[in-house]
C-alpha cells in the first residue's frame, strides 16, 4: 500500500524549507572561518595599535607612558625616516619593474615552444622555491670581497684586474640587492604570465599573421593588452612584498653599508628588538601597512577598471 503526501503538507513542508534566508546561511557557514580569523589576527592588529600610542620599552613593558600619535609625528618629522622610505620606495619600483618585464619576456620567450621549453619551465620555478633566507646567504658568497664568484668570474675573463668589494658603496650595494630579489622573484612572474598567455586565443594570433603583421606588433598590440589583468595581480603582490621586504638585508647587507640598504621595514626592526622601542616599533609598522593597503586599493581599483571595460 503507497501513501502519497497530501498537497497541503507539500506546500507547508515547502515554505519551511525556505523559511531561512539564503545569506543567514551564508555567514553562517563561513563563522568559524570569521572567528578564528579574528582571533588570529583582530587581537594583535588591536594590541599594536595600542602600543603604537605608548612610550614602551621592551625591557619594561608595564612601565609605560601614554604619548598619543607622538611617536607618528616623530617618524614624520625625521629625516632618516623619509630617508628609508626613499630607499624602500626605490627597491620597489626597481625590482618590480625589473621582474615584470623579464617575467612577461621569458613567458614569451617559452610560450614559443622551442626544443626542451618543458624542461626550461620546471626549472624556472628553481629559484622561487630556495627560501629567501637562503637565496640571501648564497648571493653574499657570489658577493664576497675575497672569494666571491662574481669577482672570480671577472677576473678569470679579464674584465677586473683586482677583486672588487661590491657591497662597500651604499647605492651600489642596493642595488646589487635587487639583483639578487630579481633572481628570486622573477619565476613567480614568469608561472603568472604563462597561465595568463595560455588564455588568449591563438585566432588572435592567426588573423594578425593575415594581416602582415609582424611578432614584435603582434605582442605589441594583442599579447601585452591581453595580460593587463595579469599585469595588475602581480604589481598588487609584488607591490607588497617588496615594499615589506627585510630578511634578504637583513643577511645580504644588514642594512649597510653607512644605512644604504635601511628600508622601512629594517628600521621598524631597528626600533623594536635593538633599540627595545615597542612603541616605535610598532608606529613604524603601522606606517607600513598604511602605505601597503593604499598601494593595494588603487591598484585593486585599476584593476576593477579594467574588468568593467572587458564586460
Amino acid at each position: 500500500m503507497t501513501t502519497t503526501a497530501s498537497p497541503g503538507g507539500n506546500e507547508r513542508r515547502g515554505r519551511f524549507r525556505w523559511s531561512i534566508p539564503d545569506q543567514a546561511v551564508g555567514w553562517a557557514m563561513v563563522a568559524p572561518t570569521l572567528i578564528l580569523l579574528a582571533a588570529v589576527f583582530a587581537y594583535p592588529l588591536i594590541s599594536t595599535a595600542i602600543t603604537s600610542l605608548y612610550k614602551v620599552k621592551l625591557q619594561n613593558p608595564g612601565k609605560s607612558t601614554f604619548v598619543g600619535v607622538g611617536n607618528y609625528l616623530d617618524f614624520l618629522a625625521s629625516q632618516s625616516f623619509w630617508q628609508a622610505v626613499g630607499r624602500t620606495v626605490y627597491f620597489t619600483a626597481v625590482s618590480v619593474g625589473v621582474e615584470l618585464c623579464l617575467g612577461i619576456a621569458i613567458a614569451a620567450f617559452i610560450g614559443r615552444r622551442f626544443a626542451g621549453w618543458k624542461l626550461l619551465r620546471i626549472a624556472i620555478i628553481i629559484p622561487w622555491a630556495v627560501p629567501t633566507i637562503a637565496v640571501a646567504t648564497m648571493f653574499r658568497w657570489i658577493y664576497n670581497a675575497d672569494y666571491g664568484a662574481l669577482n672570480g668570474l671577472l677576473f678569470q675573463l679579464g674584465a677586473i684586474d683586482k677583486y672588487v668589494p661590491w657591497l662597500n658603496d651604499p647605492f651600489a650595494a642596493m642595488n646589487w640587492v635587487i639583483v639578487a630579489d630579481v633572481w628570486h622573484s622573477t619565476p613567480f612572474v614568469v608561472l603568472i604570465m604563462m597561465a595568463a598567455m595560455a588564455g588568449i586565443p591563438g585566432e588572435l594570433y592567426e588573423a594578425a599573421r593575415m594581416d602582415g603583421a609582424s611578432s614584435w606588433q603582434s605582442f605589441r598590440r594583442i599579447t601585452v593588452p591581453m595580460l593587463r589583468g595579469a599585469i595588475l595581480i602581480v604589481l598588487v603582490v609584488r607591490t607588497v612584498e617588496a615594499f615589506r621586504v627585510f630578511d634578504i638585508i637583513y643577511v645580504l647587507t644588514g642594512g649597510g653599508p653607512a644605512n644604504g640598504t635601511q628600508v622601512i621595514s629594517y628600521v621598524a626592526y631597528q626600533e623594536t628588538f635593538r633599540f627595545f622601542n615597542m612603541g616605535r616599533g610598532a608606529a613604524v609598522s603601522f606606517l607600513i601597512s598604511l602605505f601597503v593597503v593604499l598601494t593595494a586599493l588603487v591598484y585593486l581599483r585599476l584593476l576593477a577598471d579594467r574588468q568593467g571595460e572587458t564586460t
